[in-house]
């Protein structure tokens, strides 16, 4: 997290968030402070409390992993607002996890990328599908987003059969597990042979782009420079 983010936490009346993210914070939570917490797929209902929460005059923060901006609650908090008294609300910038892993891998991300998530809950298959096409197709880097879980399988193979009908087989794959959460755990793989790698909810997928090679144990794409 940022270090204004760190510092905003330990200052409000009420912590309000997923609870996987609560318990990534629970070192942070000072004496007196309040701490609401809700499961997946709660997310209106965990924004309007908070909401909820400030009209009353609490000092609340809504925290989302990465960054509140990419993918996060940010734009469902100002959704909410539009027709709610004004509140003051200050978006705390984070680290995403596209950034966080990169910066695990080396420099896969220094040229032109995407980021795409592949959980079809909020976005039709059929629109993700054809992002996927297209950012191949566009010679992008791409992070790859919420790849894998227990019942959707499908989608990272599918992401992965589109990039191959448009990358050489060894464009080098970066998977990282758990981004600077204090046990992460990366790989660099091929684009052939990256399915054969652990991948879940907490994993974010690198897949480089037709200039990208790997340097020791490190992803590289060249920005462009003459070396």
């Amino acid at each position: 997290m940022s270090l204004k983010a760190y510092r905003i936490l330990q200052q409000v009346d009420v912590i309000v968030g997923y609870k996987t993210y609560i318990e990534l914070l629970e070192e942070l939570v000072t004496e007196g402070q309040r701490v609401v917490s809700n499961g997946m797929t709660k997310e209106v209902e965990r924004c309007q409390q908070a909401i909820n929460l400030a009209l009353e005059g609490e000092e609340v923060a809504i925290v989302s992993s990465g960054d509140p901006g990419v993918y996060g609650m940010a734009g469902l908090i100002l959704e909410l607002l539009q027709e709610e008294v004004k509140l003051e609300v200050e978006i705390i910038p984070g680290i995403t996890a596209a950034n966080a892993a990169a910066s695990s891998l080396g420099a896969p991300l220094m040229h032109d990328y995407a980021v795409i998530s592949l959980s079809d809950l909020m976005t039709p298959w059929e629109v993700i599908e054809d992002r996927l096409e297209k950012t191949a197709e566009g010679d992008f880097i791409v992070a790859l987003y919420n790849p894998k879980s227990k019942k959707r399988v499908k989608q990272i193979e599918i992401a992965r059969d589109i990039f191959l009908r448009n990358r050489e087989p060894n464009t080098p794959v970066g998977i990282v597990r758990k981004a600077k959460r204090g046990d992460e755990e990366l790989i660099i793989t091929t684009l052939v042979e990256m399915l054969e790698h652990k991948i879940d909810m907490v994993t974010t997928v690198i897949i480089g782009n037709s200039q990208t090679f790997k340097q020791d144990n490190l992803m590289v794409t060249p920005r462009g420079y003459e070396v």
